[in-house]
């Protein structure tokens, strides 16, 4: 009788612990999908709101409806043949960056305006561009926008990531902390022109002496110019002239001209007698969205959201209104 009991509480004992094993292991951590997932959505409702853009082609400061003017700026800013999974991607980037533009500092308050159409203050704009695909891309988004944590989002982009994507820190120098969705990752950007994927750029001794100059360094020759460092994406982000003299990546590009030096993507930088030459990839500061990716991932089938979802991670699509 006693070996029976034994017996049995020592089979009850084993049931708890298997219990006890069973409750611990559904308590682990799921393991992360591989694929990226597009971003959560939330629905809100509200009217249009209608703002006030400046015009610097004319000085003039119109009235429009939002969408007319996102309209405008999703022609000006991509080519309006791309595919509409392409357009209406930069069409939520171009309403976020508008609506937190408006939110944060009131638009353009030096031009008493929500908006402008100069490239240098606000974002690009040609409504003689607008499609047929551009009012899709526009309509099929409209009001939504890009936030995080309730706030609207850095909606970063630029024409071609070469392949990876930037930090804020090493793609723009930014100042503040990480945005914690801004991340550096993998972008298909093989559609891409030639002269976008692989390019050589030279300058004078004396352009990089006069970038030097501005930022405060004194300089009166180059001897040798070298990477110094590198940020995550393998992006430049401090030169070193003369085996002493530290500049900013960014500070460098922006001084010797962005459309020039196209990126900081750099495989190599070197002296050819009065000349220094930069060897690249990709086009752009590399933070956000790659314009040239999203073509590609549209092509692949991929939607605005999961074109969004790419390149801004842990990131929600409000609809701000109908």
């Amino acid at each position: 009788m006693l070996k029976r009991n034994r017996t049995v509480t020592f089979f009850m004992a084993l049931l708890v612990m298997i219990a006890m094993l069973a409750a611990a292991c559904s308590k682990q951590p799921q393991k992360t999908p591989d694929h990226n997932p597009p971003p959560q959505k939330q629905t809100a409702q509200g009217a249009e709101p209608t703002i006030t853009v400046y015009m610097h082609e004319t000085g003039e400061k119109k009235s429009m409806k939002m969408e007319e003017y996102i309209a405008g700026v999703v022609a000006g800013e991509m080519k309006s043949e791309w595919p509409v999974a392409a357009l209406a991607a930069q069409a939520i980037i171009a309403r976020t960056f508008t609506v937190q533009a408006i939110e944060e500092k009131g638009g353009v308050p030096d031009r008493g305006t929500q908006a402008s159409t100069d490239i240098k203050e606000f974002q690009a704009y040609n409504a003689k561009e607008i499609n047929d695909n551009v009012k899709k891309a526009v309509e099929m988004t409209r009001g939504m926008i890009i936030t995080y944590q309730g706030k609207p989002a850095q909606t970063w982009f630029h024409a071609s990531a070469g392949g990876i994507t930037a930090t804020a820190k090493e793609g723009l120098d930014y100042k503040k902390a990480e945005p914690p969705y801004i991340q550096s990752v993998q972008s298909p950007d093989d559609l891409a022109p030639a002269d976008v994927q692989n390019w050589t750029a030279a300058f004078t001794k004396k352009q990089v002496l006069d970038v030097l100059a501005k930022q405060g360094q004194n300089v009166s020759s180059i001897d040798s110019i070298a990477i110094g460092q590198k940020g995550p994406s393998g992006r430049t982000t401090m030169l070193v002239i003369n085996n002493n003299i530290n500049i900013s990546g960014p500070e460098m590009r922006i001084g010797l001209g962005s459309t020039e030096l196209k990126s900081m993507l750099l495989d190599k930088v070197s002296i050819e007698g009065d000349k220094v030459i930069f060897t690249g990839k990709g086009y752009g500061h590399g933070v956000g969205m790659s314009q040239w990716g999203a073509n590609k991932l549209a092509t692949q089938g991929k939607t605005p959201a999961e074109i969004i979802g790419q390149y801004f991670k842990g990131v929600t699509i409000e609809k701000r209104w109908n």
